[in-house]
């Protein structure tokens, strides 16, 4: 390890960002005044006396990094660059060349491991990397909203960087016994979801489908329509093309109540990572500015699939189907983040892109089990125009009995019924061997099929809200329960059908000798 003063570059105080520009003296650097530079006395706080100035002034120099840390580049393979002669901590931040931060994910023989947090042209053997002493850190305020960033927090809308404070993008979840109870429905635009599949103020819901069914137009229908105060929408492994598509034609004039977070494909693995974290941590400071935040990713697959290059590159072993164990060892710090707090709330929407539109993959399966609900679209549905492709049967909200009266409860159930009803006997019916007044229940169902499609297909441009979704709802529950109350259609044995059963006109007059002879019973022979 090699270490030197530096005198023409002012140390560091460890906690400090790695990327802040500001010269000593300047607000953000006068961590010994106490005050903003060229305030006097008299814009001193008050209570603060010189005794507390001079104490955090000692504090700061015992925390202070006062010797820089550095170290070289000895090799380069892959993701990881090697480098020796450094001594850095996990999750610290590092320069590289003095210009392209990585961070340290490991250790192996002695060397500390970096990943890069943006290109690598220009690095080669013996070039210096620089210790910071603090780990990522992303700048949040009220500035963000209307405003893309990318996944270390830098503006992509080509407009000045927003103010605000900085905020390290690793912590902890909130504490199991401090998160209020969820009591409260939060809307979300979508009949299908707000009654059949409610969400609560504060809860996690995954959305699991396959390519191309209408995730992202889900997505924005419930941006342009949600009661929530904020929106943080974080796009990870994204298609280029796609970003912009979804801010202008999904998200339309929710823009001014959101922040988007991206990072696309190309991204290096790392700032892929660091976009679900970025998103998290914005989202955190609005609910601690007590908003009720709407947190949206889009997907969790992808994350773990960056996550999962990282762990291969340092040297994780593989696991079930090539994933490591980071990989479900981060998802539940992820996804445990997002929740109810003393000050607000975070409800989370995660999708989870399922390979080969099988539910039970290792991704979805570990999702499934840490969220408070799932919600499924389907490709068959996708394929018959039915949008959103919201397969309701598979899907479920765990807080169902929580967050919505008994009657809605009751009328969803009924609904549910008639719809697995529908699903049970579809061949059946698509066939022709069904046979009408066999099964009432079925009957009922197809008696009310348009509607209850009419109920559960949804344009995107359709605004909706719970009120009006659960009217509907319940008037189509009672329509349903009418149809059943009438009964079923008495049909007479087959040993008690007379003259009178087959022509009701016929009387009792003279000419008719005797009565019809009865069809036998089944099993008797003729």
């Amino acid at each position: 390890m090699s270490e030197s003063s530096d005198l023409d570059a002012p140390p560091r105080a460890r906690g400090a960002s790695p990327f802040q520009s500001s010269p000593p003296g300047t607000k953000e650097a006068s961590a010994f005044q106490g005050t903003p530079s060229g305030a006097g006395d008299a814009s001193r706080p008050q209570g603060t006396t010189t005794g507390g100035l001079l104490a955090s002034a000692t504090q700061a120099v015992r925390d202070a990094d006062l010797a820089r840390r550095h170290g070289n580049v000895c090799n380069l393979i892959g993701l990881i660059i090697e480098v020796t002669g450094l001594r850095a901590e996990i999750g610290e931040v590092c320069l590289v060349d003095n210009r392209i931060p990585a961070e340290v994910v490991g250790f192996r023989d002695g060397r500390t491991l970096l990943m890069p947090l943006g290109e690598l042209h220009g690095i080669g053997p013996g070039t210096r990397v620089l210790a910071t002493g603090a780990p990522f850190r992303v700048a949040v305020g009220s500035g963000l909203l209307g405003r893309v960033v990318d996944g270390l927090g830098i503006p992509l809308d080509e407009l000045p960087a927003p103010e605000g404070v900085e905020r390290s993008t690793i912590a902890p979840p909130p504490s199991a016994l401090s998160r209020p109870r969820i009591t409260e429905r939060v809307g979300l635009g979508v009949r299908a979801l707000d009654t059949l599949v409610p969400c609560g103020r504060g809860q996690r819901l995954g959305i699991f489908a396959g390519s191309g069914v209408g995730k992202s137009s889900l997505m924005g229908m419930i941006a342009r329509s949600t009661s929530a105060q904020v929106n943080v929408i974080a796009l990870v492994g994204e298609r280029g093309r796609e970003v912009r598509e979804f801010i202008e034609r999904d998200l339309g004039d929710a823009l001014e109540r959101s922040v988007v977070v991206v990072a696309t494909s190309d991204q290096p693995a790392l700032v892929r990572i660091k976009a679900a974290f970025t998103a998290t941590t914005i989202a955190e400071h609005f609910r601690d500015q007590g908003h009720d935040v709407l947190l949206m990713m889009d997907s969790v697959t992808r994350f773990a699939m960056a996550q999962r290059e990282v762990g291969l590159a340092i040297g994780e072993p593989p696991a079930t189907r090539g994933y490591t164990p980071s990989v479900f060892a981060l998802l539940p710090r992820l996804l445990e983040r997002a929740g109810t707090s003393t000050s607000g709330s975070i409800t989370g929407l995660y999708t989870v892109l399922v390979d080969g539109d099988d539910m039970n993959e290792p991704i979805a399966d570990a999702t499934r089990a840490i969220l408070d609900g799932h919600v499924v679209l389907t490709r068959s549905l996708a394929h018959a125009g039915h949008y959103p492709a919201i397969d309701v049967l598979q899907s479920v909200s765990r807080l169902v009995g929580e967050i919505v009266p008994p009657e809605i409860a009751a009328a969803g159930q009924r609904l549910r019924s008639a719809l697995a009803v529908l699903h049970e006997k579809e061949d059946l019916v698509a066939i022709g061997a069904y046979q009408p007044g066999s099964d009432s229940a079925l009957d009922t169902a197809l008696a009310h099929r348009t509607q209850i499609e009419g109920f559960l297909r949804q344009s995107v441009n359709e605004r909706s809200t719970p009120e009006q979704a659960d009217t509907q709802l319940l008037e189509l529950a009672a329509s349903l329960t009418g149809e059943d109350a009438s009964g079923p259609v008495d049909i007479a044995d087959g040993e008690e059908i007379t003259a009178e059963h087959i022509d009701p006109g016929a009387t009792q007059a003279g000419n008719v000798a005797a009565e019809v002879p009865a069809i036998p019973a089944l099993g008797l022979s003729i």
